[in-house]
C-alpha cells in the first residue's frame, strides 16, 4: 500500500471539489449558496458490522456515501459536499483503494456532490470508514423527527425489507434471488433526495429508515409525543421480497425490524394525501400510507393481517 500522501494524491484528489483546496491544506474553505441553511450529518461503517468484508470495494464506497445522503433526504436537504475519514488495515492493496474511490466517483456524478477533505490512517483492523455529509436547505424548511400529530398518516417511500433480505442472501441464509435485486438493495441504498425535498410543507415529521421500520416509527412517536399503529398488510414490498415472504411467512418480523431500508418514513395530515401522492409521482419515488398516528403513549404498535397486534422478537437494529 502506498504512503498516505501518495494514496491521497492518486485516489482522492481527483474526487475533490471547489473549496477542498486540492486536499493540500488542513481544512476546506467554502460558502453555502446564498439564502440557504447548512445541514450536516455523519455516519460510520465498520467491516463485518455495516457491510460484509468481501463486498466489492466500489459498492462499499457508494454505500458509505449513500447512507449519509439518506440523512440529507430525511431533512429535505440538497447535497453540497462531504468529508471522509478512512482507516485502512495495513496491507490493503492499492487496487482495492482504487476501486473504492471509483465507486465514490460514480456516485459523486450521480448525486452532484464533491469531496471536501478528511483524513486517511491505517489500523490493525477492521476496515473503518466515516463520512460527514454537508447539504443545504431553505431556512426553516428542514424536515424534523418531531412534529407528528394524532390523526396524521404514516407514510413510507419505496419498498421495505429488501436490505435485510439481501443480507441474508449474501450470507447464504436465503436462496439467491434470480435478478440479484435483494443483494443490490443491501449493498446500494437509494437515498430519496428528490422526495425529501418535495415533502417540504407537506410532512409534519420525517426520518430515514435505517434501524428497522418498527423501531424508527417508534423514534417518530417519541419525538412527537404520540403513538402510532402500523398495518403490516399495507407494507410496500418488491416482487423479490413478496416472493420470499410468500415462501416463508415467518420472515415478516425481519421485514419490519431488519433495517438497511434507507427509505423515508414520514407523517402527513390526512388532508395532504393527494398532495403527497402527487409529490411522489413527480419524483418517480412511490409512497405508501401504512398506518396512522394516534393519541396515547409514544409507542408504535404493529398489526398483523388479522388485525391483532403482531409481537416482534426485537425492535430493530442497535448500534450497541
Amino acid at each position: 500500500m502506498p504512503g498516505e500522501f501518495d494514496l491521497i494524491a492518486r485516489h482522492f484528489r481527483p474526487l475533490a471539489g471547489e473549496g477542498a483546496l486540492d486536499l493540500g491544506d488542513d481544512a476546506a474553505v467554502f460558502a453555502p449558496p446564498p439564502g440557504r441553511a447548512l445541514v450536516a450529518a455523519a455516519d460510520a461503517m465498520v467491516a463485518g458490522v455495516h457491510f460484509l468484508p468481501d463486498d466489492p470495494p466500489g459498492t462499499i464506497g457508494r454505500k458509505l456515501l449513500r447512507v449519509n445522503l439518506s440523512d440529507l433526504a430525511a431533512m429535505g436537504a440538497a447535497p453540497l459536499g462531504y468529508l471522509m475519514t478512512t482507516a485502512f488495515p495495513k496491507g490493503t492493496p492499492d487496487g482495492w483503494v482504487a476501486e473504492f474511490a471509483a465507486g465514490l466517483a460514480a456516485d459523486q456524478r450521480e448525486f452532484g456532490i464533491v469531496l471536501l477533505g478528511g483524513d486517511t490512517v491505517s489500523t490493525p483492523g477492521p476496515l473503518t470508514l466515516s463520512l460527514t455529509v454537508l447539504g443545504t436547505v431553505a431556512p426553516g424548511a428542514a424536515l424534523r423527527r418531531a412534529g407528528a400529530l394524532p390523526g396524521d398518516d404514516v407514510w413510507v417511500s419505496g419498498t421495505i425489507g429488501d436490505g435485510a433480505l439481501g443480507l441474508r442472501v449474501l450470507r447464504g441464509a436465503l436462496p439467491a434471488d434470480p435478478a440479484g435485486h435483494l443483494a443490490e438493495r443491501y449493498r446500494l441504498p437509494r437515498p430519496r433526495l428528490a422526495l425529501g425535498a418535495a415533502l417540504a410543507g407537506l410532512a409534519h415529521a420525517a426520518m430515514d429508515v435505517s434501524d428497522g421500520l418498527a423501531q424508527d416509527l417508534g423514534h417518530l412517536c417519541r419525538a412527537g409525543g404520540c403513538g402510532a399503529v402500523l398495518d403490516s398488510a399495507a407494507l410496500p414490498l418488491s416482487a423479490a421480497a413478496a416472493a420470499a415472504l410468500a415462501a416463508d411467512p415467518a420472515l415478516l418480523p425481519l421485514l419490519l425490524t431488519g433495517g438497511d431500508d434507507y427509505e423515508l418514513l414520514f407523517a402527513a395530515p390526512p388532508g395532504a394525501r393527494g398532495a403527497v401522492l402527487a409529490a411522489a409521482a413527480g419524483t418517480g419515488i412511490p409512497a405508501t400510507r401504512i398506518g396512522r398516528f394516534r393519541a396515547g403513549p409514544a409507542l408504535a404498535t404493529v398489526l398483523g393481517k388479522d388485525g391483532a397486534e403482531l409481537p416482534l422478537p426485537r425492535g430493530g437494529w442497535s448500534h450497541f
